[in-house]
């Protein structure tokens, strides 16, 4: 496996950040940082970079249960998502695979399941991308009740 979900697309750049935070509310998420790149390296270094943007989404029930179980996971915290405009123009948006950047050798069963359910609904949303709407009936989601969506964080290094 990989340690990262990708999907490439064929729409302008704006448009793939809505639908990736609109496909992560509807798995549970909300985007708590907001790094955009070209920005901070242009400010801080005054190099001209590609669009790539790094979004933060956390999924508060999700984060709690896991550090109860284990304090340093929030090294891991939040989950990545980048969209990025390549040099050739095509457009891809990933995110992390927290079943493949978890310790197998130090992890319990019961974080193993979380990485196993988080994983699920980080997938499900960039498969979604290729949708008009995301499904809300989509195998690996989960209804959501209500909004997680907090006001995003700019960190800028």
């Amino acid at each position: 496996m990989s340690y990262s979900y990708s999907r490439k697309l064929q729409i302008p750049f704006e448009e793939a950040v809505n639908k990736i935070k609109q496909n992560l509310q509807q798995q549970g998420f909300g985007i708590i940082t907001n790094i955009d790149l070209k920005d901070t390296l242009k400010q801080k270094l005054n190099i001209d970079f590609r669009k790539y943007l790094i979004l933060g989404a956390c999924n508060p029930e999700f984060a709690y249960k896991a550090v109860s179980l284990d304090s340093h996971i929030g090294l891991m915290l939040p989950c990545n998502i980048v969209v990025q405009e390549h040099e050739n123009g095509e457009l891809e948006v990933s995110a992390i695979n927290p079943l493949e950047t978890i310790d197998k050798a130090t992890t319990t069963e019961l974080l193993s399941d979380i990485a196993q359910e988080v994983s699920n609904r980080l997938r499900t949303a960039v498969d979604d991308l290729h949708r008009d709407q995301p499904e809300p009936k989509h195998s690996e989601a989960l209804p959501t009740g209500k909004s997680n969506e907090n006001s995003p964080v700019s960190i800028q290094g």
